[in-house]
């Protein structure tokens, strides 16, 4: 009896909870020994951290003018798409569906379900089926959260959002405590020169960048945000800035505790900090981790959801994922798509090969959309925003990220070049069938399949323009 829509149900307490716990998940958790090893020293992948931090500031601010300009749901998708046009969207949209969104949640599953059965086997590792079975489990209650409520998403994100800070605070306080006793034998000969290998940075970055991305998420749910263009840009600052403290603390704390080799040689380095530092809580931290890492599969869920949401309101996409289910008001559609690929990845795939894949296409779209900040500012300048970053900002945020994008070929040429494929790919596609028309008999059958799956699925088309 009411209409059907997505609800404005995102406050700022909620907008902050949905950063925070899409930022603080499995990157703090893993990313340090990806950062370590590319960056060569423990003095290096401590700037190596800040500058991503930095980094991400640059790119949470342009992505909060793009939320105030641009007024559509979707992130990188719409941003794209309206100030680049349809072919380059398109290709992001390809893109993440089939390479980015899949490997990154499959990449969060797998260290949720590492730390899940880490405390079960210590001092061994989890045997790997065990891994994949428990983050399979995982990565399927959150896809039935999101189906079932936007409410109960919201609120789980808004708790494990306070798990999460308590698991940074459980390593960053007993860290400090044994570097303030002077344990600094780690940072010795910090800034080793020899060590660094400079066409292996950009994999550091991409190492880094995953910890902290997730600064990005308001922006696929703007049209579910009370008062946006006062929370966008508030909830973007507040976050990113925690998050760097965060993060420059819990990094200190492991290298005050582990050395350059205990990092490099630990499967989990938060469960090997405990082991050592806080034998007491060697069964609460791994599992404050997991939850931490359950936190962030919920918000890139509840996120991506609704970029395909999106894109097939924009005709990209199959029109059914654009539809809405009747009672729950959820797009249920659009949030179990990724079932199948996400299964397929964490079966097969390993951690830091998944992380480099998927970084390649991720930055260089992020890159685009900054981009097309500055594109969008010279095509109406007078067009009024309420928040506005100065020029230098996206421009140097866009730079950095293609010419990371273009280092990371000599980097990692195999998996840069399998991720570039997967872009490419996107061209014929595009062509073949959203540039050029259907045949009436090919759309026939296609709206005779929607219909069925409508029917089963209980969905209907959005009545209520909400942007």
């Amino acid at each position: 009896e009411e209409a059907i829509f997505l609800r404005k149900k995102i406050t700022l307490l909620r907008a902050f909870s949905l950063l925070i716990g899409s930022m603080v998940g499995s990157g703090i958790f893993i990313s340090p020994k990806g950062v370590l090893k590319n960056s060569g020293s423990v003095g290096f992948s401590l700037v190596v951290w800040f500058s991503c931090g930095l980094l991400s500031m640059f790119g949470a601010l342009c992505y909060a003018e793009l939320g105030t300009r641009i007024t559509k749901s979707g992130g990188h998708y719409i941003y794209i798409l309206e100030t680049l046009g349809p072919l380059p969207s398109f290709l992001f949209l390809w893109a993440e569906f089939f390479a980015i969104r899949p490997a990154n949640s499959a990449v969060v599953s797998l260290a949720f379900g590492r730390y899940m059965l880490e405390p079960f086997f210590a001092p061994c590792a989890a045997p790997v089926p065990a891994v994949k079975l428990v983050s399979l489990l995982g990565y399927y209650m959150v896809l039935t959260l999101n189906s079932w409520s936007v409410t109960w998403s919201a609120r789980l994100q808004t708790a494990l959002s306070v798990v999460k800070l308590l698991a940074l605070a459980l390593i960053i306080v007993p860290g400090m405590m044994l570097l303030a006793q002077g344990h600094t034998e780690n940072f010795q000969d910090a800034f080793d020169r020899q060590s660094l290998v400079p066409d292996k940075l950009p994999l550091a970055f991409y190492a880094g960048m995953f910890a902290y991305s997730g600064w990005f998420q308001t922006s696929f749910v703007r049209e579910e945000l009370v008062k946006p263009e006062r929370n966008i840009p508030l909830a973007v600052i507040v976050s990113v800035i925690t998050v760097i403290v965060g993060y420059m603390l819990t990094n200190v704390s492991y290298y005050t505790v582990l050395g350059t080799q205990d990092v490099l040689a630990s499967p989990a380095v938060a469960v090997s900090f405990v082991q050592r530092a806080f034998k007491s809580l060697i069964s609460v931290v791994p599992v404050l981790v997991a939850l931490s890492c359950f936190g962030t599969m919920n918000g890139g869920i509840f996120t991506f959801s609704r970029t395909l949401f999106v894109a097939s309101r924009e005709g990209q996409w199959p029109p059914l994922f654009s539809m809405i289910h009747i009672r729950r008001h959820t797009p249920l559609p659009a949030v179990m798509l990724m079932f199948p690929l996400v299964t397929a990845m964490v079966c097969i795939g390993d951690i830091y090969h998944l992380l480099n894949f998927f970084s390649f296409s991720r930055w260089l779209f992020i890159g685009l959309a900054t981009l097309g900040l500055i594109v969008h500012r010279h095509r109406h300048p007078e067009l009024h925003s309420p928040f506005k970053v100065p020029l230098f900002v996206p421009v140097s945020f866009t730079i950095i990220c293609l010419f990371t994008v273009a280092m990371s070929f000599y980097s990692d040429p195999v998996n840069i070049s399998i991720g570039c494929t997967m872009v490419l790919s996107g061209f014929p596609v595009y062509y073949l069938i959203i540039h050029r028309q259907m045949s009436d008999r090919c759309r026939t059958l296609f709206y005779y399949l929607t219909h069925k799956l409508q029917l089963l699925l209980e969905v209907v088309q959005q009545e209520i323009k909400t942007y």
